[in-house]
């Protein structure tokens, strides 16, 4: 279950919009990305997308987009994966899922 402390984070993160949008974006990366290369089903990160093109999508710089990522990470609504030289993330739907419960239970 998710504790204050790590509402707050959660809260920080979805404090700027481009973050909300990828985390919009990663919900249906079928949709919104294009197939996925090096994230096979055997890798066990089925929904991954790469840095790149979620960069793409959001048009910031890749510094700018890995910062934002790695704030959503450390708020824990994202996942990452490194496989060979890329990086991919995708959404954490447990964290997602206590935060709502969370909500529910202080709002």
């Amino acid at each position: 279950m998710i504790n204050d402390e790590q509402a707050v984070e959660i809260f920080k993160a979805l404090s700027n919009q481009i973050r909300v949008n990828i985390l919009q974006m990663l919900k249906e990366p079928n949709n919104n990305f294009s197939p996925q290369a090096h994230v096979i089903k055997e890798k066990g990160f089925d929904g991954g997308v790469c840095v790149s093109d979620i960069r793409s999508k959001v048009g910031l710089s890749q510094s700018t987009t890995s910062q934002y990522l790695s704030i959503l990470l450390q708020s824990g609504l994202v996942e990452m994966k490194r496989i060979g030289q890329w990086t991919y993330y995708r959404r954490n739907e447990e964290t997602i899922k206590q935060f709502e419960k969370y909500i529910g239970l202080k709002i």
